[in-house]
């Protein structure tokens, strides 16, 4: 990857050459920006020189994958900006080599590190300057998960979806009560019983069928309705958990929160309009933001947080170990639990390098008197590493998939039938 910085005299920098790329394309350039997973926590773990050369490993494999593609790439950290020259299938195209290449460990000074990556894509528009390109694909990896592109094409019935005709789907879409909730146990590990869920959105589209939170949340932000999808799922979620039955009156409910809410004024009476709406005791609303979400203001979410808290309501944050802000954000937010993210989860139990660094996040929240709930555990083996090592909870599909009201009833009354 070519970098501003270090390049001889008379030469294009990086940027320049990505405007010469953009000026000189006929079929339409497509951005991809790249970051990996955790890793604040690996720069931690290993030191600033070992995370130095993963970095160049990084770059070195990214530049391997697009060496078939006319591209200009930009390097900025651990981030990676990438212009992809050619009609959309040769940018959907170039993704998908860039997918693969970073599938693979890295062997850095005799350590094996395995590393997710967020990926944000966007299309050119039609006479769309290149800063707001740039702009579009840095604002999907926010919404990106580990190993996730928020922003990549829909396969459906072999045709492809951009994300443009899925905002303009999103209109309709909450007009027509297309947007459900779905509900994942949170299970004690010191006793395997399920004490709260999360509320996870799904689209039901009528061609495409069921799509995951990142799409909905990414068609959300690109069709400008971030806010009153957020609002939406909220009210549905908080709605759908004042109306379950005597078995599952206790069970916490949490409910994701945006960077985008926590930047509006009016945010905590709102929620806690909500919540007394639903007829929802504060004490069983967890208020989870993620990670991801690049919180420009900090002073003024923690005092929105600590609002919450105040109120009653619990706060955790999710995904940790997944960007850069991570450790600033356990430092200086109000918070009741700390979300352990999937990528360090699922290392951990096969990597003993993996394992300490997750033995270091369990620390900082003891520490700081946060419980922890461990996501994205699928075995055995991950559950009781986990219970080893003093997790509190932990949420997977070792439990459950998210479920519906009538599964999750089921689940959880069996479970207490069973003591």
């Amino acid at each position: 990857m070519q970098r501003a910085a270090g390049r001889r005299r008379g030469e294009r920098t990086a940027s320049e050459d990505q405007e010469h790329l953009v000026a000189a394309a006929r079929a339409g350039v497509t951005a991809v920006t790249v970051a990996p997973t955790s890793f604040e926590i690996v720069n931690a773990a290993y030191g600033r020189a070992t995370a130095d050369q993963l970095v160049d490993a990084i770059d070195a494999r990214l530049s391997g994958a697009v060496a078939e593609f006319r591209t200009a790439a930009v390097r900025s950290g651990a981030t990676f900006t990438i212009l992809v020259d050619g009609e959309e299938q040769v940018g959907d195209a170039a993704v998908d080599a860039i997918e693969r290449a970073l599938e693979h460990p890295f062997e850095i000074d005799a350590e094996t590190i395995q590393l997710g990556a967020r990926i944000g894509v966007a299309r050119m528009a039609a006479d769309e300057p290149l800063d707001q390109l740039l702009r579009r694909s840095a604002e999907a990896l926010a919404y990106a998960r580990a190993n996730e592109g928020a922003t990549r094409r829909i396969a459906a019935d072999g045709r492809g979806v951009s994300l443009a005709a899925l905002a303009a789907d999103l209109h309709r879409a909450l007009e027509r009560q297309e947007i459900d909730v779905r509900f994942q146990p949170q299970v004690q590990l010191i006793d395997g019983r399920i004490t709260g869920v999360e509320a996870l959105a799904r689209w039901h589209h009528p061609r495409l069928g069921m799509l995951g939170a990142e799409t909905l949340l990414a068609a959300a932000d690109r069709a400008g309705l971030g806010i009153a999808l957020s609002d939406h799922i909220q009210a549905l979620a908080l709605r759908r958990a004042a109306d379950w039955p005597d078995a599952l009156a206790r069970l916490r409910i949490a409910v994701n929160v945006t960077a985008t809410d926590l930047s509006r004024t009016p945010f905590v009476s709102r929620f806690l309009a909500r919540v007394r709406e639903a007829g929802i005791a504060p004490g069983r609303v967890t208020a989870e933001v993620t990670e991801g979400a690049m919180i420009d203001n900090l002073h003024a979410a923690g005092a929105a947080l600590a609002a919450l808290r105040a109120a009653g309501c619990r706060v955790a944050l999710d995904d940790f170990g997944t960007g850069y802000s991570s450790l600033s954000y356990v430092a200086r937010l109000p918070l009741d639990y700390l979300k352990i993210d999937r990528s360090l989860t699922q290392a951990a139990v096969n990597d003993p390098r993996n394992r300490v660094v997750m033995q270091g996040v369990l620390a900082i929240a003891e520490g700081l008197g946060l419980e922890t709930i461990a996501e994205g555990v699928e075995t055995e083996a991950q559950r009781l590493l986990l219970a080893a090592r003093g997790c509190t909870f932990y949420q997977g599909f070792l439990c459950a998939e998210p479920l519906d009201d009538a599964a999750l009833i089921e689940l959880v009354t069996n479970e207490r039938k069973r003591g």
